[in-house]
């Protein structure tokens, strides 16, 4: 079992930056791959980025892709969201997810192969 707690979220104004980080607890960290999704007001939950166990592939939403980065350490139990270039329509609440076994490479971004969610946390983006 793994439990989930993001941080780095917050108010930034549009073109600035923020990197949130996703805490995981367990022994087994590393066989899990992990995403990030966000949740807008009114909106459905979407997927944001994916990364495999190792770190070695990585997967983007096309709205993120060349503005943010995830990145896994699992020596220290985390992952990361790095979002650059923010925009207005960044806003929302961001969740990590913990997904074992793997979600095929076409799968990572349908949230019903991830397992565990985090509480998430807010960003916000004025323009």
């Amino acid at each position: 079992q793994v439990h989930l707690v993001e941080s780095g979220g917050g108010l930034v104004q549009a073109g600035g930056s923020l990197r949130l980080s996703c805490a995981a607890s367990g022994r087994t960290f590393s066989s899990y791959a992990m995403g990030w999704f966000r949740q807008a007001p009114g909106k459905e939950r979407e997927f944001v980025a994916g990364i495999n166990w190792s770190g070695g592939n990585t997967y983007y939403a096309d709205s993120v892709k060349g503005r943010f980065t995830i990145s896994r350490d699992n020596a220290k139990n985390m992952v990361y969201l790095q979002m650059n270039s923010l925009k207005p329509e960044d806003t929302a609440v961001y969740y990590c997810a913990a997904s074992s076994p793997e979600p095929p490479n076409s799968a990572y971004d349908l949230s019903g192969w991830y397992d565990y969610w985090g509480q998430g946390t807010q960003v916000t983006v004025s323009s």
